[in-house]
């Protein structure tokens, strides 16, 4: 059934000069689409220039954006049949993708009609057919997934990379992610001269693997040239730490840290939940300290600093987590817009273009990142 176009009026697509254009999947997350379309709804509500283009079924989306009135004005809806779920294989999207809403995410930006992409979906799909849609910039071995991690920090968060798009790194793939993970704390974070720390079982220089080694030594000479300060080795206690902006690792590792992260901060939450509830006391103490615990909730709360992004790629892709609520949504949809705005992506593809330009004529990998 088609949508009353009197209740739901047809939302009107973003034009040239309009503001920032955000290509969305709509129907990667678990949660389905009502909490995506709300989660955009939040982050129009506080942001004026934000302007999306929404992938899924018409009618289902032009109903659910029609009741929110932040929206609109704001939507052009892309109509895609199809949906990538979590349980389908990458091998398998990449034959039969062309259809989905996710594929149809992606080819806005391929197009320049958005500037990034968010999607609640599959992550080894969006990345497979990120690759495949957008493709890696020049000099961009591997691709690496970012993200933010609460932390002692001024900013409140670390960044981390690798934390999912290839198990495997060298030591030449670990200092492009310091490269670009650098690009990603000025442009993103306002960080000018963000520190790099290399994720290591000891901090001594003896410790880890040889690419480990060599990768010490790599990034340790690519610091005025990376516009970076090196911190050398940083152990897994450091990754909330103020010691450091950076984290760099491989996808392996990054990833288990990053699930090992998720889990703590939930059980940390069930524990105190438990801890308030015991006896009439401390349910009273609770009552006091209600101010403070809402102060530590905001703080550790995972919603917060959900999206991670794809770095290397011809165009910003956001990977929000699958079962992401509204503000999650709306937190991910954030993340993308303030790179949009920074021009994190032109800035990305012309240091990495120059430093792959620097490594042809020294017979080095690498680059250098704005």
């Amino acid at each position: 059934m088609t949508a009353d176009p009197a209740i739901n009026p047809a939302p009107r697509a973003p034009k040239p000069g309009d503001g920032v254009v955000i290509s969305v999947d709509a129907m990667g997350g678990d949660r389905g689409p009502s909490v995506v379309v709300a989660g955009m709804a939040e982050s129009a509500a506080r942001n004026p220039e934000i302007r999306f283009i929404v992938h899924g079924p018409q009618d289902e989306l032009s109903r659910l954006i029609g009741r929110r009135k932040a929206l609109a004005g704001r939507c052009d809806i892309r109509h895609a049949d199809d949906v990538v779920t979590m349980e389908d294989k990458p091998s398998q999207v990449l034959r039969k993708g062309s259809g989905t809403s996710m594929w149809s995410a992606l080819e806005s930006v391929r197009g320049g009609e958005a500037t990034a992409a968010v999607s609640c979906g599959n992550t080894g799909a969006l990345m497979a057919m990120s690759m495949l849609r957008l493709r890696k910039l020049p000099g961009v071995n591997r691709p690496a997934i970012a993200c933010l991690w609460p932390s002692m920090n001024p900013q409140g968060f670390n960044i981390m990379l690798d934390v999912g798009a290839d198990i495997r790194a060298d030591a030449h793939d670990l200092l492009q992610y310091a490269l670009m993970g650098a690009s990603y704390a000025r442009n993103g974070m306002g960080l000018e001269r963000p520190r790099i720390g290399l994720l290591n079982v000891g901090t001594e220089e003896h410790k880890g693997r040889a690419e480990l080694k060599q990768a010490n030594e790599l990034i340790a000479a690519a610091t005025e040239s990376g516009q970076f300060d090196y911190v050398g080795f940083v152990e897994g206690g450091d990754l909330p730490s103020s010691r450091v902006d950076v984290i760099v690792t491989d996808g392996f590792t990054g990833n288990i840290a990053l699930k090992t992260g998720e889990g703590t901060a939930k059980l940390v939450g069930t524990f105190l939940k438990d801890a308030f509830a015991n006896s009439i006391m401390s349910k009273f103490a609770a009552l006091l300290a209600m101010t403070s615990l809402k102060r530590l909730q905001k703080r550790i709360d995972p919603r917060r600093v959900n999206g991670g992004i794809f770095l290397g790629l011809n165009g910003t892709v956001v990977k929000s987590h699958g079962s992401a609520d509204a503000t999650g949504v709306s937190a991910a949809i954030k993340l993308a817009f303030t790179l949009a705005k920074s021009g994190f992506q032109d800035r990305l593809a012309a240091r990495v273009a120059q430093g792959a330009a620097a490594s042809f004529e020294t017979g080095e990998s690498g680059g250098v990142a704005s």
